[in-house]
C-alpha cells in the first residue's frame, strides 16, 4: 500500500508536491492550476498491486490535467486505464473535436498512451478511481494502441458488471490477491466488451460476464438483506437474467444462493450483537430481514455453535 497527502505540507508548496509526485512521475501527466487557488490546493493518493496491475484512489482540489504526446514519451505505460469518476463533473477532449461529458458515476476507458485532456465542470474538486493494467500481462485478443479514452454508457449492463467488481477492489486484498488478479482480468475484459473490442461468446469473455454478475448479485444482497422478502426472483430480474441463470451463479462458490444470503444476515447480525449491545436481539433479527425470532436463533446456533445472547455475552467478557 502506497500513500500521501499534501496535509503536512506549507501551503506554498502543496501542488508543486502534487505535480511532481502524482503527475510528473507517477502517471506522466500535466496538471494545471490558476496560481490564485494554488495557496489552497490540498490532495489525497493512495494506491496499492493486483498482481501487475495498480489501483489508485484520490482526491483533490479542481484542476485542469491532460497527458500529452511529450508526456506518453517521457512516461510511458502501454496499459489499459479504467477510470470511475466519483465525484466531480467535467469534459473530456480527446482531440479531433472529440469532447465528452463525464458525470460522477461514469467510467471512462481507453489506452493509456494516447492524449486526452480533461477540464473540470466544478472547483469544489473531485474523487477519481482508477485501474491501470498493463497489457503485457493481460492479452486482450485486438491491439488498442488506438483506443481513446472515452466514458461508458452509464446505465448498461456491462456497465453495472464493472461498477460491482470495482467496489469489490476499493479494498486491499488481505491475501496474496489471486481471486483479486482474477478479476481484474475480468474487468478488463467487460470494459473491452463495453467498449466493442471483445464478443461476449469466447470462453474468456463467458467467465467475466459470470464473474461479473456475481460479485452484482452480491451487491444486491449486501444492500437489501433487511429486506425479509429477498428472493432470488427479485435478484434475477434486478440483474436482467432468468432465477436459473442466477443459481448457475452461485454453484461454482460451493453455496446455494439461499446460503449466501443466510450466512451474510448472519454476519451483520453478530458484528450488531456487539456493537449494539443495548439493542433486544428480537429486534436485530428483524433487521437483518429474518422472518421469525426462530427461524434467526435456528440458524444463529446452527452457524456459530451458540445462541445470540451467548455471543452477544462472549463479546462483553472478553
Amino acid at each position: 500500500m502506497f500513500s500521501f497527502s499534501t496535509d503536512h505540507l506549507p501551503a506554498q508548496e502543496r501542488f508543486d508536491y502534487w505535480c511532481e509526485a502524482r503527475a510528473k512521475y507517477l502517471f506522466g501527466v500535466t496538471i494545471e492550476l490558476d496560481p490564485e487557488r494554488r495557496k489552497d490546493f490540498w490532495g489525497r493518493f493512495s494506491s496499492f498491486g493486483v498482481g501487475e496491475a495498480v489501483f489508485a484512489e484520490m482526491s483533490a482540489s479542481s484542476y485542469r490535467v491532460s497527458r500529452t504526446e511529450s508526456d506518453i514519451v517521457r512516461v510511458q505505460s502501454d496499459s489499459l486505464c479504467i477510470g470511475l469518476q466519483v465525484k466531480g463533473p467535467g469534459w473530456l477532449d480527446v482531440g479531433d473535436d472529440r469532447i465528452h461529458r463525464v458525470e460522477p458515476g461514469a467510467f471512462t476507458v481507453g489506452y493509456s498512451d494516447t492524449p486526452f485532456a480533461a477540464i473540470p465542470d466544478r472547483s469544489d474538486g473531485f474523487h477519481f478511481r482508477l485501474l491501470k493494467i498493463p497489457l503485457a500481462g493481460c492479452p486482450l485478443g485486438k491491439p488498442m494502441h488506438d483506443l481513446v479514452v472515452e466514458p461508458l454508457a452509464g446505465d448498461g449492463r456491462l456497465t453495472r458488471l464493472i461498477k460491482a467488481m470495482f467496489d469489490v477492489l476499493c479494498v486491499p486484498p488481505a491475501d496474496s490477491g489471486a481471486s483479486a488478479e482474477l478479476d481484474v482480468q475480468h474487468i478488463a475484459r467487460l470494459a473491452m466488451m463495453a467498449r466493442g473490442r471483445l464478443g461476449v461468446s469466447s470462453p474468456e469473455a463467458r467467465e467475466a460476464l459470470h464473474a461479473g454478475f456475481l460479485h452484482a448479485a452480491r451487491a444486491i444482497l449486501d444492500r437489501n438483506l433487511h429486506r425479509p422478502e429477498l428472493s432470488p426472483l427479485m435478484v434475477a430480474s434486478s440483474l436482467g437474467i432468468s432465477v436459473r441463470q442466477l443459481h448457475h451463479l452461485f454453484e461454482p462458490t460451493g453455496m446455494t444462493f439461499t446460503r449466501t444470503l443466510t450466512l451474510k444476515r448472519l454476519h451483520v447480525a453478530r458484528r450488531m450483537l456487539v456493537t449494539e449491545p443495548h439493542r433486544p436481539v428480537i429486534d436485530i433479527a428483524y433487521g437483518c430481514g429474518f422472518e421469525s425470532a426462530a427461524t434467526f436463533y435456528r440458524a444463529f446456533r446452527v452457524v456459530h455453535g451458540m445462541t445470540p445472547s451467548d455471543a452477544r455475552a462472549m463479546a462483553v467478557e472478553s
